[in-house]
């Protein structure tokens, strides 16, 4: 009787000391770069570093001089601080009322696109309608269209409506973010269908698929959307200048442009400036965690 042949692969065979013999990573090695090009590297970065830090450190040593004519470069020397700036910028009755602006303008923007981008991402991915597909990239295609020739005709819509001067005519045409639907779309795409159709069967409503199913899977990727929205609000300027035309309806970025124009002390415009970053890097603070998680799960899934 003919006998099968083991073609099963053999365990590495042994040392007599019953050791397994090392594997080879000399090639391995040989990839990796030498000491020279590791301190270039290290080098190298150290003075991005410093180039990428040092406007911050500029604008938080000038805030905290004394008020008066700044002489470069012997200003730059953290000798000689004061909070004289600080307390002019936080005493303003008008700096509060641009932070509060700026707030408003930025957390209600962020809750309405990823709302609504949520929303329009879930029936884009998942549910099935005529018309669709030109739908998507019809909207999508809105991306092409560059910002700035849609600013006249949106102020023009937003004069005669009356929201000249008001919080909604700020929030209202930014709600509509063709980039947020796109990468809402994309990662509610690469969710299974199966957990659609179990909740379909158990008769679940859209709304309760949205709201127990959706949401809970693409929190890293609202968080991450959320914080990009954020910044771009916060700082946004072009729009803001536009619509709120008053003093009291200014934002922090256009108010403290105007500060400039009404020959205010460097050091009172930069600690405004600094009270103005802290918010931003807060808001990063806090969703740093989903943001990296969002943004390794949209490369990955992407």
């Amino acid at each position: 009787m003919t006998r099968i042949a083991d073609t099963t692969t053999s365990a590495p065979a042994e040392n007599s000391n019953g050791a397994r013999p090392r594997r080879n990573t000399r090639p391995y090695r040989a990839l990796e770069p030498g000491r020279p090009a590791r301190i270039g590297r290290g080098v190298l970065l150290f003075l991005a570093a410093i180039v990428t830090l040092f406007p911050f450190y500029a604008m938080v040593v000038l805030a905290l001089k004394p008020v008066g004519p700044i002489i470069l470069p012997d200003s730059l020397v953290p000798w000689g601080l004061s909070l004289e700036a600080f307390e002019r910028v936080m005493g303003a009755r008008t700096l509060l009322r641009w932070t509060f602006n700026t707030l408003i303008y930025s957390v209600v923007s962020v809750v309405g696109v990823l709302f609504f981008s949520s929303l329009a991402g879930y029936a884009f991915a998942k549910k099935r309608f005529p018309g669709k597909e030109v739908m998507f990239w019809s909207f999508i295609a809105m991306l092409m269209v560059p910002y700035h020739i849609t600013i006249v005709p949106v102020f023009i819509l937003i004069s005669n409506a009356g929201g000249v001067n008001t919080h909604w005519g700020m929030i209202l045409p930014t709600l509509a973010n063709a980039q947020a639907v796109f990468l809402m779309r994309q990662f509610i795409k690469s969710l299974p269908d199966e957990l659609f159709e179990a909740a379909t069967v158990d008769g679940c409503s859209e709304w309760r698929m949205y709201v127990s199913i959706v949401v809970p899977l693409i929190k890293p990727i609202l968080a991450t959307l959320g914080v990009f929205v954020f910044l771009w609000h916060w700082n946004d300027f072009l729009w803001p200048l536009i619509v709120g035309q008053s003093n009291d309806m200014r934002t922090l970025t256009t108010g403290l442009a105007s500060m400039n124009a009404e020959n205010v002390p460097l050091n009172v415009v930069l600690a405004g400036s600094v009270v103005a970053f802290v918010p931003i890097f807060m808001a990063y603070l806090v969703g740093q965690r989903y943001f990296k998680e969002g943004v390794t799960m949209s490369g990955i899934k992407g």
